[in-house]
């Protein structure tokens, strides 16, 4: 088929000899061999030049094909054998990508010095496909039927609130106690304004006030510490100021919600061993 392609494109028995380094003579055995196996003439030959026949014509299309599909299977191969190379482009939340994920991505490229990085920190949900990213880390329920995914440890979150809050409201002690409390929300959580909580008693539904809602979880960790109401945010994300005494952690009896956590990569793309090792390593550290 390959001699076939090369005769249809460069019009001779000679010229496709001369290009692949043998003899005319061998150059229509290849395609004597092909006629007789399909039973009917590919090629009219004459003295000077070859013109495809009307089968031939239809023939080589899916002839191109067939080859294009076993070069791509070879290149899969060499490809699979190579080491991960490369630019990556990910992309994630800034509060996840600054305090968690860069530490992170520092080590991947340590252990793959031929990678490079570039991290993509947004709150909006980016497009994978039209922003030409290899991947991204998402919280929630994976809707995107283009998408394929690998499951992460699941996002939990802890309460909390500045101890100057906490001196002028009160502490609360039940997670039905929240409704006399201001709370700091992120509008971008599906949950809105109810939070779940799993106790001694079963689990809890609080519908909570909020008068200040930020779309940035640092705007609302500041807030947070500033005085302005309790929190309910990833505990990696306060885990310096707990420690600190900035914040107080609240309600240590009752486990929040858990969101679904996972990294995604569009399904019709070629899996590289750069992207591949990524999966692997986001799926180790995070799994």
């Amino acid at each position: 088929m390959s001699v076939f392609v090369k005769v249809a494109d460069l019009g001779s028995f000679a010229a496709v000899a001369k290009e692949l380094r043998q003899s005319p003579t061998m150059i229509g055995k290849h395609i004597r061999f092909l006629e007789e196996r399909l039973g009917s003439q590919l090629i009219n030959r004459s003295t000077r030049r070859q013109n495809l026949t009307e089968l031939g014509r239809n023939y080589l299309d899916h002839c191109r094909h067939l080859l294009e599909e076993a070069e791509a299977g070879d290149a899969l191969v060499e490809e699979a054998m190579s080491a991960p190379r490369g630019k990556l482009r990910v992309a994630t939340s800034v509060a996840f990508g600054s305090y968690s994920l860069t530490p992170a991505v520092v080590r991947f490229m340590k252990k793959y010095p031929d990678v490079s990085v570039e991290l993509v920190l947004s709150d909006r949900m980016v497009d994978l496909l039209e922003e030409g990213l290899d991947a991204a880390i998402r919280v929630g329920t994976l809707a995107d039927s283009t998408m394929m995914s690998r499951t992460l440890s699941p996002y939990t979150g802890v309460v909390c609130a500045a101890p100057s809050y906490l001196a002028e409201r009160g502490t609360p002690t039940h997670p039905r106690d929240l409704v006399d409390h201001e709370c700091l929300r992120y509008p971008g959580w599906a949950d809105g304004q109810r939070w779940t909580f799993f106790g001694p008693d079963g689990e809890v539904q609080v519908d909570v006030k909020s008068r200040l809602a930020i779309n940035s979880a640092f705007g609302i960790r500041y807030a947070a510490l500033a005085g302005a109401g309790i929190v309910l945010m990833r505990d990696e994300l306060l885990a310096e100021d707990i420690a600190a005494g900035r914040l107080q952690l609240l309600l240590s009896n009752y486990k929040t919600q858990s969101r679904a956590r996972q990294i995604l990569w569009p399904k019709n793309r070629k899996m590289t061993p750069k992207l591949r090792a990524f999966i692997d390593f986001i799926a180790e550290t995070y799994g």
